[in-house]
């Protein structure tokens, strides 16, 4: 029964005000169009008369702590050294879920998508490092490597029935893996520090998490508390804090304490308990049977629901409608006036550009080509030109590729700024190229 087939339990004023922004919220191009329309408003606030009120409010120094226990940052850093970690710990939730039911958790399932990743992270990194040889920018080469999900997946979305179904699977798949190097490239290559023993501690704080999952703690609070402390260890350590995020999404408890059919075995009992309660003319808050009923379907609910699934639908609206624009409104503007011809001239602009518009699709599409001709074709039926607009998709680097080049540039502000014209620009190229190429696609065969 699909949910349009419920009866209504009716809707109170506020709810039918707030429906059709529910309704915004629920669409997978929501992510994507807030973060174009934050990124378009930190743009025009740098260039306009109110510029050096942008660079003040993200440089204003914002204090936690009690005493001489005080961590103090600009509020910039807050945000990519603490609320990304959040973005980073959705991901390796993601991660994790994906390894375990999802397309790379069937081996010739993953082949793939693993190879097109891997591929579309190494020709732009290449291509990158040939144009920035023997200059300074050489250090940012890990900038084109990473494809931001929100945006592609959010430009299938507007695509709809145009695209199969296994094409957006396929693009999920990539992406995962994709910020799995990411993450890897932050934390071997733009790491300038290392405190072991603040690693150790992080490490008996994970191990501790780990160790609670497997003792069937499932408390919400437990890993927070101990999450708080890994980002406050990793952060301190010299490590990027949002690594943090992603070791201490793998800890969490991903195994139901119910299966399905022990599921709908104890459902069905108590629905049938529920029906034989009911009282003409009476309701549920007068009703007791029916008011424990329906205590135990929610506590089946949960038993039935993993800590790792809560997580994810918990933080996913915080991190997508929330986070992910703070960041693009505190990394996004740009001053496009002075001197700007030599900066958007350099070479690690050039490199950006080129890594994200031409390596990524070669990277993705020759490492397809190549698995095709191994295994006798293409999957789903699907077209090469599939595939290519995939490629053209995978070089929207925005969010991923933004962070690198803040860690990246971080002591060189004319690095800096020219490797973000050259993501903004190449983001809207890749994008449109790949939303050109899919719109006029073949329509997918039939699998055989």
């Amino acid at each position: 029964m699909a949910i349009k087939d419920f009866v209504t339990c009716g809707l109170e004023p506020i709810e039918e005000v707030l429906l059709p922004f529910q309704e915004f919220f629920r669409s997978k191009s929501t992510g994507g169009l807030l973060l174009i329309i934050s990124a378009l408003v930190a743009l025009a606030w740098a260039n306009s008369p109110w510029r050096e009120t942008y660079a003040a409010i993200w440089e204003t120094e914002f204090s936690v702590g009690y005493g001489t226990a005080v961590l103090s940052k600009p509020l910039q850093h807050w945000v990519n050294d603490g609320l990304m970690a959040f973005f980073f710990f959705v991901v390796g939730l993601e991660i994790k879920r994906e390894f375990m039911v999802g397309e790379l958790s069937i081996r010739k399932h993953a082949v793939l998508p693993v190879a097109a990743a891997i591929g579309g992270m190494i020709v732009p990194a290449l291509l990158y490092s040939l144009v920035n040889i023997g200059s300074p920018g050489l250090h940012g080469w890990g900038i084109p490597m990473a494809t931001d999900i929100a945006f592609a997946l959010g430009i299938l979305a507007l695509l709809g029935d145009r695209v199969p179904y296994q094409l957006k699977i396929f693009l999920t798949a990539i992406a995962i893996v994709d910020d799995i190097g990411a993450i890897l490239v932050i934390a071997l290559f733009y790491t300038p520090t290392i405190s072991i023993w603040l690693l150790a501690i992080a490490t008996t704080l994970l191990l501790i998490a780990y160790t609670g999952n497997r003792l069937g703690i499932r408390y919400h609070g437990f890993y927070a508390a101990i999450g708080v402390l890994v980002w406050l260890a990793v952060l301190k350590s010299g490590i990027h804090s949002t690594v943090a995020g992603v070791l201490m999404a793998l800890t969490i408890p991903a195994r139901t304490k119910c299966n399905a059919n022990a599921f709908l075995h104890n459902a069905t009992i108590i629905l049938e308990d529920c029906k034989k309660a009911v009282q003409p003319g009476g309701t549920i808050l007068t009703n007791s049977t029916m008011n424990s009923t329906l205590l135990s379907m929610q506590y089946m609910a949960a038993r039935a629901q993993t800590p790792l699934q809560r997580f994810m639908y918990g933080l996913h609206p915080a991190v997508d409608y929330i986070i992910m624009p703070i960041f693009a409104l505190a990394n996004a503007g740009i001053f496009l006036g002075g001197d700007i011809g030599p900066i958007l001239t350099q070479p690690a602009t050039f490199g950006t550009a080129i890594g994200l518009v031409i390596g990524k699709p070669v990277g993705i599409v020759l490492s397809v080509w190549l698995i095709a001709k191994i295994s006798g074709g293409y999957p789903g039926g699907m077209h090469l030109r599939h595939f290519i607009g995939v490629g053209l998709l995978g070089g929207i680097g925005f969010t991923m590729s933004l962070f690198i080049a803040t860690l990246a540039f971080i002591n060189s502000p004319e690095l800096l700024t020219g490797s973000k014209a050259a993501i903004f620009g190449a983001s809207i190229i890749a994008g449109t190229a790949g939303w050109l190429t899919l719109r006029g696609a073949p329509a997918s065969s039939p699998q055989e």
